[in-house]
């Protein structure tokens, strides 16, 4: 089944913002993250993965209208699908919950679509960007695992593996994601190259988790990354491309960095 078009021709110049947040028990990290969400989004969208924290009750104390999702599945794949579906605005913002991902950087990467790109994908590795997180071996692998899809696909990425993005609401309809773990980041940004749409890099500050451990295991999802990749070889979803926005530009062989915005 093809992927569907984009809603509209034209970029609206005030997009509707949709925040979609994967949790699994972050009540402690909430407050952090919601008192800097823009407070002219259209609606945050958190997708609970079987919290016991009461990380529900704490975000709908915080954000009234949050909308809840209790995830059946397991893992940030699944959440992410299922936070895209029921997206109604017209741009998806993808952002942690752990409180690494700075919500004030939000109108940086919605500015960069309304500037014409069809993806804004974060990046910790251009001018100013970076990471107090991100550990030597975990950045090694990112680099190695960001060459080797640059050179398949013919992209230019800087950053495969980082989890703040925004798009269009059309694109992340058509991502089709069918992962379930952190190796979602990279079948998305393999997808948006498949698919030739337009990507811009957005310079991005991730910083430490404030609270808890993170579920990342560097070896274990790393393998779970290059598994992704050598599956997307063999049977590239990507091919069932919309109709993309006109004037787009091909996704990663034009990849432009958007230090100020």
């Amino acid at each position: 089944m093809p992927r569907p078009a984009p809603l509209a021709d034209t970029i609206p110049d005030c997009p509707r913002v949709s925040v979609v947040i994967p949790t699994r028990n972050e009540a402690r990290n909430l407050p952090h993250v919601f008192r800097d969400m823009p407070p002219d989004v259209h609606e945050v969208i958190l997708v609970d993965g079987h919290s016991t924290d009461g990380t529900i009750e704490v975000a709908q104390r915080l954000w009234p209208s949050v909308v809840v999702i209790e995830q059946e599945g397991r893992g940030k794949g699944n959440a992410l699908a299922l936070g895209f579906a029921a997206v109604t605005g017209d741009v998806v913002i993808m952002l942690d919950a752990d409180g690494s991902a700075d919500p004030a950087e939000i109108p940086r990467f919605v500015a960069a679509l309304v500037d014409g790109a069809d993806v804004a994908k974060g990046t910790r590795f251009l001018a100013g960007g970076g990471s107090t997180d991100i550990t030597a071996i975990r950045q090694l692998g990112n680099r190695a695992l960001t060459g080797a899809v640059n050179l398949l696909w013919g992209t230019r990425y800087t950053d495969l593996c980082y989890g703040y993005n925004a798009m269009w609401a059309w694109c992340a309809r058509g991502v089709d994601i069918d992962c379930d773990g952190f190796e979602v980041e990279t079948l998305i940004n393999i997808r948006i190259a498949e698919a030739s749409w337009s990507v811009v890099e957005v310079p991005s500050f991730e910083l430490e988790r404030i609270h808890g451990a993170s579920n990342l295991r560097a070896h274990r999802d790393g393998w779970r990354v290059l598994r992704t990749i050598r599956s997307e070889l063999r049977s590239p979803v990507g091919v069932r491309r919309p109709t993309t926005r006109p004037g787009s530009r091909p996704a990663g062989r034009s990849v432009a960095a958007a230090a100020e915005v």
